[in-house]
């Protein structure tokens, strides 16, 4: 029979501290490794049992993260920052990585966590271009009003382009 094991990850940019109990929360390992899906599938593959769930907070790399684990094998789960550190607060008193991730499995294994919904990578793509175009059409109105701020005081009436025959006190100083 097979160990059912549950895993908590504290990621940072550059590394991952990771923390595997079993079903009784003992410790199985505590390790780190690079804040990458298959350097951390390495490390919980290395491990016999089946995991039940792997668990790390929401944050910058979650979504890159939760596709890399889901896809390697082990069902992840990305929870809610806010509720996470609130439980942390109350496991532990030095807040570091390994406590973190320590405490992280521990609310892993006994279910006490808000699960975040992971978007789609289509859903990543699409949002990420209306973001673009969002920005690049405020720089455009940005631009344009700055513009036409400068030429305000050379003009009989409120400028707008291609007017340049109500212009004709900038055309001629």
């Amino acid at each position: 029979m097979t160990e059912v094991l549950y895993a908590g990850l504290d990621v940072s940019l550059e590394t991952t501290s990771i923390c595997v109990v079993d079903a009784n929360g003992g410790m199985i390992l505590e390790a780190k490794a690079g804040s990458d899906p298959v350097d951390i599938g390495e490390v919980l593959g290395g491990i016999d049992g089946t995991y039940e769930r792997v668990g790390f907070e929401a944050g910058p790399l979650s979504q890159w993260l939760y596709k890399g684990l889901t896809s390697a094998g082990p069902p992840a789960v990305c929870i809610e920052a806010r509720h996470a550190k609130a439980a942390m607060v109350a496991m532990t008193r030095n807040k570091n990585d390994r406590n973190d991730a320590r405490s992280l499995a521990q609310l892993i294994r006994s279910g006490w966590f808000k699960a975040v919904r992971v978007k789609s990578t289509a859903s990543q793509v699409m949002r990420t271009l209306l973001m673009s175009r969002e920005f690049f059409v405020n720089k455009l109105l940005d631009h344009e009003n700055e513009i036409r701020g400068l030429l305000r005081p050379f003009c009989e009436s409120a400028c707008i382009f291609g007017c340049p025959l109500r212009c004709k006190n900038f055309l001629t100083f």
